[in-house]
């Protein structure tokens, strides 16, 4: 009688401490109002996606201060790996250096991935010639050793114009410009040197589509603002020419230029209400934020785990 009652009094213990759990967890969810600011920083491909949720969240903590900056995904991870930021959008994962540097900061962060998106390589919409382009002839273009040597279109294909190739790319502290070199070239950062850097998609887009002679590359739901003026160029990576879509990239038959979207979190801020609180509401509004400015939504059950994920991470620091 004794043993049946100790283990009753030790199943209710148990039963007591979940409901706790789960009544502390409810009341950080609450309409509690938080005050606070929160620091982002990083990617430019991320920043529309993080705006349309700091908008959002804005609507229901009014009183936190939700500022984000857009350095590139590498510009980013610097002042995150210095603890200048509490959050950092990243197109890409962490470099190894990026990783000793905030080790060596004593930053310990956790990544969650928030999207999907595809890098887009574009034409103007006059180019007649392009229809697609193979893995191999985007690396015989931006490979190092192309510089000074592979100048013409007909370099590529015989077939081709005999006229110059116009190259245009993101600024190689972005995200995007890391990921295409890395699936394209072989080595992160690593590419011919005389093409165009821009940084403002507007300007990137205008550029394209006043130059007949122009290629570049950009994240896709940029091309999927300004399509009207540009053309999309399939790649063909061996099982025929794909065009990138939210079905080719999601179900990742679009290679080697899918992607993931992370977002970057310092343990230590993650400590804080509001971060607290903006992270989960991310994580509860991505699905249908991140249609909205037109990138692609994780499936539910990656949702779910990415969920999950910061919560195990939660209680390894508080």
């Amino acid at each position: 009688m004794f043993l049946k009652t100790k283990g009753s009094m030790l199943l209710v213990a148990i039963q007591l401490v979940f409901i706790a759990a789960c009544t502390n967890r409810a009341q950080e969810n609450s309409d509690e109002k938080l005050i606070g600011e929160i620091n982002i920083d990083g990617s430019s491909t991320v920043f529309p996606i993080t705006e349309a949720i700091a908008k959002e969240f804005k609507v229901e903590q009014p009183d936190v201060k939700v500022t984000i900056g857009v350095s590139g995904t590498g510009g980013g991870f610097k002042k995150f790996a210095h603890a200048e930021t509490q959050i950092s959008n990243a197109s890409r994962a962490i470099k190894d250096s990026e990783i000793q540097l905030c080790k060596k900061n004593r930053v310990k962060y956790i990544a969650l991935e928030v999207a999907y998106d595809g890098i887009a390589v574009m034409v103007n919409k006059e180019n007649t010639w392009v229809d697609h382009l193979t893995v191999e002839e985007l690396k015989l273009i931006w490979t190092p050793q192309a510089q000074g040597i592979i100048k013409n279109w007909n370099q590529i294909r015989p077939e081709w114009p005999d006229k110059e190739i116009h190259l245009f790319a993101p600024g190689i502290a972005s995200g995007t410009y890391d990921y295409f070199t890395e699936a394209i070239v072989g080595t992160s950062g690593s590419s011919r040197g005389d093409f165009a850097t821009i940084e403002d998609h507007n300007i990137f887009a205008s550029a394209i589509k006043s130059d007949v002679l122009a290629l570049g590359f950009s994240g896709l739901a940029y091309y999927e603002k300004y399509k009207a003026d540009l053309k999309l160029v399939p790649i063909d990576n061996g099982n025929g020419p794909i065009t990138p879509s939210i079905e080719t990239i999601t179900n990742s038959t679009y290679q080697p230029l899918s992607r993931p979207l992370y977002i970057y979190i310092n343990s230590k801020s993650a400590e804080n209400k509001a971060v607290k609180a903006f992270v989960r509401f991310y994580l509860d509004k991505a699905s249908s934020l991140v249609k909205e400015v037109g990138y692609y939504t994780l499936q539910e059950a990656k949702y779910g785990k990415q969920k999950q994920k910061f919560e195990d991470f939660l209680n390894t620091i508080e």
